[in-house]
């Protein structure tokens, strides 16, 4: 232990979980054997509990959920963009009226 900034794939964080749910081991006997820190593998054990095998997904993917939701902020912000452009627009246009 000791090591910082290590890479654990979704693969080994289920597999260490598993040998603590379904083998029923510690969560030190685990962390020990695997050389980790029984505090990351209970935080992995917490995630998977809530989300099973969800919570581990690989850097890059997201759900079509937060898909849809990054799309969504996105056409926001082009909608205010182009009311700003509108209002600046009427603006110049009344002056000239005046």
């Amino acid at each position: 232990m000791g090591e910082t900034n290590r890479y654990f794939s979704p693969e080994f964080k289920i597999n260490a979980v598993q040998l603590v749910t379904e083998k029923k081991m510690t969560v030190r006997q685990v962390a020990e054997e695997l050389n980790i820190h029984p505090t990351l593998l209970s935080i992995w054990k917490g995630k998977y509990l809530k989300s099973g095998e969800k919570a581990f997904k690989r850097k890059g993917r997201i759900s079509p959920e937060q898909a849809e939701i990054r799309k969504l902020r996105k056409d926001l912000e082009r909608v205010k963009e182009e009311r700003d452009i509108l209002k600046k627009a009427l603006a110049t246009f009344s002056k000239e009226n005046d």
